[in-house]
């Protein structure tokens, strides 16, 4: 195959960009600079630096003739601050660029695309009850952004949106995301245990979200190939873990602390909280993408996916734990000063 990439120089985009090649196939990527020092880039891989939200329909189109595959493996997430309407933010990053791009990827007769999505627009559907959409701008992006990609899917032309979780590993000279979570256990540093939710969350290595992009990329071109393609939005999850199994992960990361003491904290401490950030938001004129009072209801439920869709795409077994350490620690050493690393933007 021949693939034409959005953002193969990011954490994710690289890891997929390399197993790409690995496989025997070509792939040229549209990324911002600068290029994090040290970081493991395929040679193969074609690094074309332009802002692809630049060029013109007619460039981009030009671009993309003669490719198979295209990917998206861009974006800005909820951890992102804008000043309201933050929805405005979100439509201009994660779902406008792509009522864009598919159709002029089907013009120039690419098959099929991938698109790196959340795992709050799988959770959006599977309980529907929780009405998220209405509390939560970024999901309810998130969800906008599945309907355009499932609007321009056709038998011709398959589109695969990845539901993704946490996700663990490190790219040397990148900045982890995870910093601000270093950043939130301050909080607990005097005290004898720290306080998190009850609940858990799905996650994988860095490693296996390549593999799960490389595996959706193959199986939608393979059935656009056949007449046969479609829209399909694969929840991704390779390990489930509750919080507790995570926080002692982190702490033996963070500070060598083998057994860290951690308390479950009602739902009402938590609301309790999220009202003070909300306050904090508005006084820093910052719309939040998860209201953080909403927030309680997430953090306190087992957020566990099936791992089924991620076997089907090909991932392997990873070393989940020492993913989290290595992200950790590394979270840790830029969060006091001690590396100068290149800021997480929007791929």
């Amino acid at each position: 195959m021949k693939v034409l990439m959005i953002g193969g120089t990011g954490l994710l985009g690289s890891a997929a960009a390399q197993i790409f090649v690995d496989r025997g196939n070509e792939i040229k990527t549209l990324a911002l600079p600068p290029l994090p020092e040290g970081a493991p880039l395929p040679k193969e891989m074609e690094i074309v630096f332009q802002d692809a939200n630049k060029l013109s329909d007619d460039e981009v189109k030009e671009l993309m003739q003669g490719f198979d595959v295209f990917v998206f493996a861009t974006g800005v997430d909820e951890r992102v601050e804008f000043p309201a309407p933050v929805y405005d933010a979100y439509y201009k990053y994660n779902i406008a660029p792509l009522e864009r791009y598919l159709p002029l990827a089907k013009a120039a007769g690419i098959k099929s695309a991938v698109v790196c999505g959340s795992y709050f627009a799988w959770l959006a559907k599977e309980r529907p009850d929780m009405k998220l959409c209405d509390k939560h701008p970024y999901i309810k992006s998130r969800i906008e952004q599945e309907n355009v990609c499932e609007k321009y899917a056709d038998k011709d032309f398959g589109v695969a949106v990845l539901e993704l979780p946490y996700i663990f590993g490190t790219q040397p000279g990148r900045k982890p995301v995870w910093v601000i979570l270093i950043e939130q256990l301050q909080r607990f540093e005097k005290m004898p245990f720290t306080m998190y939710p009850a609940g858990g969350t799905a996650m994988l290595t860095v490693r296996q979200v390549g593999e799960a992009m490389v595996g959706a990329a193959e199986q939608t071109f393979a059935a656009a190939e056949k007449g046969e393609g479609k829209f399909r939005a694969y929840g991704i999850s390779c390990y489930n873990f509750t919080w507790r199994q995570f926080l002692k992960i982190v702490y033996r990361a963070m500070d060598g602390i083998e057994d860290r003491k951690i308390v479950d904290v009602p739902k009402w401490t938590f609301q309790a909280f999220g009202l003070v950030m909300r306050k904090d938001y508005a006084k820093r004129n910052v719309d939040s993408g998860i209201d953080p009072v909403g927030l309680a209801d997430i953090m306190g439920m087992n957020l566990f996916i099936p791992t089924d869709d991620c076997k089907e795409l090909g991932c392997t077994p990873d070393d989940i734990e020492k993913a989290i350490f290595d992200s950790i620690a590394l979270s840790k050493a830029s969060f006091e000063g001690k590396q100068q690393l290149v800021e997480m933007k929007g791929e």
